[in-house]
């Protein structure tokens, strides 16, 4: 699904409902639009090198419960002197600018820049890894 296809559809639905206030079921249904356009976002800019499940091989680290967790606290894992030093936890804030300008957040990162900066692209990764916090 396209952001313009998203959009087409999220405008298509309110039109639906009148304009009316959103019901319960209405935000529901868009919660589960944004987990799947997430996912599929996720999949196209995140996937080749990062897993949200554990029992998946990745190059990068395991995603899945990434909200909340210490940043460069797998074990095991072979994180940049950066990333290992750094004393933040994984916050949707943090995500937001790490997904934007990862260099510039962790300078030394061995991650490569991928500069996701559409405010509504990054809340639909974060939608899914909400999605996937503990599977």
């Amino acid at each position: 699904m396209t952001l313009r296809h998203l959009f087409t559809t999220l405008c298509l639905a309110t039109a639906l409902s009148g304009g009316a206030a959103m019901a319960e079921d209405d935000f529901a249904a868009f919660d589960t639009i944004k987990v799947e356009a997430g996912a599929k976002l996720f999949d196209a800019t995140c996937r080749r090198c990062h897993a949200t499940d554990a029992t998946h091989e990745s190059y990068g680290p395991k995603l899945e419960g990434v909200i909340g967790r210490p940043a460069g606290s797998i074990e095991g894992y072979p994180y940049s002197d950066a990333l290992k030093a750094a004393s933040f936890v994984w916050t949707e804030p943090a995500l937001k600018a790490w997904m934007a300008d990862n260099q510039g957040f962790v300078p030394g990162t061995k991650m490569r820049h991928v500069g996701i900066t559409d405010p509504v692209v990054e809340e639909f990764i974060l939608a899914y890894l909400r999605s996937v916090q503990h599977q």
